[in-house]
Order: structure tokens, then C-alpha cells, then sequence
């Protein structure tokens, strides 16, 4: 299914992230990766303490499962890759997902219910200080994913995307963003969502990088992650 996806996105994305290769542009996309190396290895030498103690914590909790959750995500150009983040719901999640469709909250392909009953008690504290996104960093050094950029979907989301929407997919996807930094943002459609990463593809810049990363380290000291 995956490869299949993949080759429509090809012809369909490609040609529409219609973003000039000038010589500016091709300077700052090695700057930003650059960045994404040297802080994502930094951050992963520094965290690994606390990385390990949550490990233990989501164990402890929960051990029916293992500290990490891996999902097949799509990347730049419909291309999949494996997403790592710490387990913050019960092993049996995606199984129960079907019985949860109908009490989905956010309109159009993305899932999310302010309750769900899936996730566990230090899952909850996990997703509100963002801390369940650190293995990402992984994802990062690999270049998989950027430190700003959209967040990457899942391919059961993009077969139900519009051409519009798919043009989210042009540029690698990222930790953070616009939408994760946006006041009440579970608020906020699933359009909405993708205007605000549409807006990023536009601007992206390497100065707007560091004012989103800065105002992500702001949403995390406030809790503002779920």
C-alpha cells in the first residue's frame, strides 16, 4: 500500500511544491541541515539521562509494553520512514483505534480526541510537556525529519488528502511547527492546521526557524502539548 501511496505522491506533490532552487534557497537547506545534525546529536548526548530515566518511568507504569513506539510515517515526497516517540498509550492502541473513529474531534483525515482513553497515566504528562517526542532526535541525525517542519502523517491520513493538502509533503517534515506553537491549537480544523503549515513551506527561513524553536521551548515549559 505504502509504495503505491508513495508513487501517486511522487507525480502529484513534486510537481506542485513549486519552491525555486535559487542558490539562496540551496544555502539555507544545508545551513538548517547542519543545524539539525549538530543539535540533534548535542541534544541526544546531553538528554540521554533523562531519556533513560523515562524509559524506566513508561515501563514502571505500563509493562505490558516496551519505552518506545514506533510508526511507519510519511515523509518528504510521500517517501516512509519509521517515527519513534516514547509509549505513551496501552499496547492494544492501534487495535482499538476503529472503535474510537466516531468520537473523533478533529474534522478531515487526522485523529485526535481530547480524552482518549488510550493513554496512560504518564502518557498524559509525557504528550503535555512534549517529552514523549525526544526520540525524534534519532529521526532527526538520520534526516528522516527536520527540527521545524510539518509533523509527518500517517499514510492512512494521506490517502485522504486533496492535492491541496498533499502539498504539506514537499518539504521534509519536522518536530515542530507553526501549529505546535499555536495558542489552543487542538482547537483549531484540520485546515487550519494545514494553512498554518502551507505558510511555513512559504516563509521558511533560517531566522524563523529559531523563532519557532524558541517558542516551542516556551509551549513546553508551559504544558501546552496536548
Amino acid at each position: 500500500m505504502e509504495k503505491t501511496v508513495k508513487g501517486a505522491l511522487l507525480e502529484e506533490i513534486l510537481p506542485a511544491a513549486s519552491v525555486r532552487r535559487t542558490k539562496k534557497r540551496c544555502v539555507y537547506l544545508c545551513i538548517k541541515r547542519v543545524q539539525d545534525v549538530v543539535l540533534s546529536a548535542l541534544a541526544l548526548i546531553l538528554l540521554a539521562p533523562l531519556m533513560l530515566l523515562i524509559a524506566l518511568a513508561v515501563v514502571i507504569d505500563d509493562p505490558q509494553g516496551g519505552p518506545i513506539f514506533s510508526q511507519v510515517r510519511c515523509g518528504r515526497g510521500g517517501e516512509g520512514f519509521r517515527l519513534y516517540k516514547f509509549r505513551t498509550m496501552c499496547v492494544d492502541a492501534e487495535r482499538r483505534l476503529e472503535e474510537l473513529l466516531p468520537y473523533n474531534e478533529m474534522e478531515g483525515p487526522a485523529f485526535k480526541i481530547q480524552n482518549d482513553p488510550r493513554i496512560t497515566r504518564l502518557g498524559r504528562f509525557l504528550r503535555s510537556t512534549g517529552l514523549d517526542e525526544l526520540p525524534q532526535l534519532v529521526n532527526i541525525l538520520k534526516g528522516d525529519m527536520s527540527i521545524v517542519g510539518p509533523r509527518p502523517p500517517l499514510f492512512r491520513e494521506i490517502i485522504n488528502y486533496t492535492p491541496y493538502q498533499r502539498q504539506r509533503l514537499a518539504v521534509t517534515p519536522g518536530l515542530t511547527c507553526f501549529w505546535q506553537v499555536s495558542p489552543r491549537r487542538n482547537s483549531l480544523s484540520f485546515d487550519a492546521w494545514v494553512e498554518l503549515d502551507l505558510r511555513y513551506i512559504r516563509e521558511q527561513s533560517w531566522l524563523l526557524d529559531w523563532k519557532l524553536i524558541f517558542q516551542t521551548g516556551r509551549a513546553v515549559l508551559r504544558r501546552e502539548g496536548m
